[in-house]
């Protein structure tokens, strides 16, 4: 049989790849198989004092297994995870940010359209004993949105440590959608694990991809399960695994009603819902009395060949989530027709076009220079950007402080982080922010946090007319 050139050459690149996934490690680790067994934490609502959110980081310790404790970070006295913050379009949010750790960090609002100062990433550190304040207007559609620390070179350690909590903004006027929070409107915040014998966490299988786990945590919880009073619920699922992919899959009614940057224009009934590290789904599962349902992670070979979706935890199928309905349900109200009225991006007559390659850990062959301007953009802009991954391992994409949709047939989902298979070109619509500033940069980067960590970022900044761009004092990536 005859090899073609791309195919032998796709072979050839995975054969490399799959060397360097054998040279940090031997993969992905077995999934420990858990029945579900204890009730799944809610993440509390972050209390707002005199209009200001304080939220404090923090070192902990957590009992997610029976036996030893495991030392954890933690947000706003959780020790492991952090409080839900809620924000309504068109109020200021205030959050002041301490720094109990031993070693500097920073707060990044993820998905969040907002100044460059505000924006929590890399030059906005907080060092030990340090209070930051983060103040701006909430000016988007409802959805649901993260914060996580974003320190440069550390974000994986940081985030494996516990650090994540759920950041919801909520529209003027409400859709019909289930909305009681940790009733039938309940957080999913997925994030995975392995322990060592003593308790703490064991990062041993960090390979290629990231840091992958043998034990899946829902809410901070190992092998949840929630009791269920309505015939819908509405779970707002965040993937904040450092490396891990999931494919949400429902043996019962499951409809799409949401992605990372808000409603769809209408719901969708699917299959499956595939989450790379970063993104959001919301959806709504039907459910009967008394008949228990498992939300699964289902296998996904990631757009990959040969055993590279393995070693990315492709392979495997996790129980993630057990709904237990109640013998007597109380009736929910049928998904509405119409969920959004957003208008979807238009690319103009002429727009700007810009090329992003993703190789070795590096953008368009460049590694994150705190110092560098890479790019600069307009407030306000919409561009299409090409996102072409040449790398054999997965990637995706998060634009900081922009509003993206995928350029493809029916593609009506908004977006701040887009999977780019391995040797596959994704085109997107971008929406920059309002927000000018000619000295503080935003984030372009991989959000499989290892890659990241080693490079794969690049800096823009956000120039009005008659503004010039400054120059940057920071320093290269080490």
């Amino acid at each position: 049989m005859t090899l073609s050139r791309r195919r032998f050459l796709g072979a050839t690149l995975a054969a490399g790849a799959l060397t360097a996934l054998a040279a940090c490690s031997s993969g992905a680790p077995p999934v420990v198989r858990r029945p579900a067994q204890r009730p799944l934490a809610i993440p509390p609502l972050a209390p707002v004092r005199d209009g200001v959110v304080e939220l404090t980081a923090a070192p902990g310790e957590s009992a997610f297994l029976d036996g030893p404790t495991t030392p954890t970070w933690g947000y706003g006295g959780m020790p492991f995870g952090g409080p839900t913050i809620r924000a309504r379009r068109g109020e200021e949010v205030v959050v002041r940010v301490t720094n109990r750790l031993p070693e500097t960090t920073t707060t990044h609002w993820h998905g969040m359209t907002l100044p460059a100062r505000m924006d929590g990433g890399p030059h906005q550190p907080i060092a030990p004993g340090e209070t930051w304040e983060a103040r701006w207007r909430v000016d988007q559609p409802a959805a649901t949105l993260w914060y996580h620390p974003h320190p440069h070179g550390a974000t994986e350690r940081h985030v494996h440590r516990g650090l994540a909590g759920l950041l919801l903004v909520d529209d003027d006027v409400p859709v019909d959608l289930p909305d009681r929070y940790g009733l039938d409107d309940v957080p999913v915040i997925l994030t995975d694990r392995s322990f060592g014998p003593d308790g703490s966490f064991d990062t041993a299988h960090r390979n290629a991809v990231g840091l992958l786990g043998d034990t899946v945590l829902v809410n901070g919880t190992v092998a949840p399960y929630l009791d269920v009073r309505t015939t819908r619920v509405r779970l707002r699922v965040l993937n904040a695994s450092p490396a891990r992919s999931y494919r949400l899959a429902v043996d019962a009614p499951m409809t799409l009603v949401g992605t990372d940057g808000g409603l769809l224009p209408s719901p969708h009934v699917v299959p499956d819902v595939a989450l790379t590290p970063g993104e959001r789904a919301e959806i709504v599962v039907d459910v009967a009395p008394g008949r228990r349902v498992m939300v699964r992670s289902v296998p996904d070979d990631l757009g990959a060949v040969n055993g590279i979706a393995t070693a990315a935890g492709g392979a495997d199928t996790l129980d993630l989530l057990e709904l237990r309905p109640a013998d007597r349900l109380e009736a929910s109200s049928p998904v509405p027709a119409v969920l959004s009225r957003e208008v979807p991006l238009s690319s103009g007559v002429s727009p700007r076009v810009r090329r992003f390659e993703l190789s070795n850990n590096r953008i368009n062959g460049r590694a994150m220079d705190m110092s560098r301007v890479d790019e600069v953009l307009e407030p306000g802009a919409t561009e299409i950007w090409e996102l072409v991954n040449r790398h054999t391992l997965p990637h995706n994409i998060h634009v900081h402080d922009a509003r993206l949709q995928v350029i493809a047939p029916g593609e009506r989902a908004w977006k701040d982080t887009v999977p780019v298979p391995p040797g596959q070109t994704v085109r997107v619509l971008v929406r920059v922010g309002p927000y000018a500033d000619p000295e503080v940069p935003y984030m372009i980067h991989c959000h499989m946090l290892r890659h990241e960590d080693d490079g794969m970022m690049l800096q823009f900044l956000v120039v009005g007319a008659g503004q010039r761009p400054a120059a940057m004092v920071g320093h290269a990536h080490g």
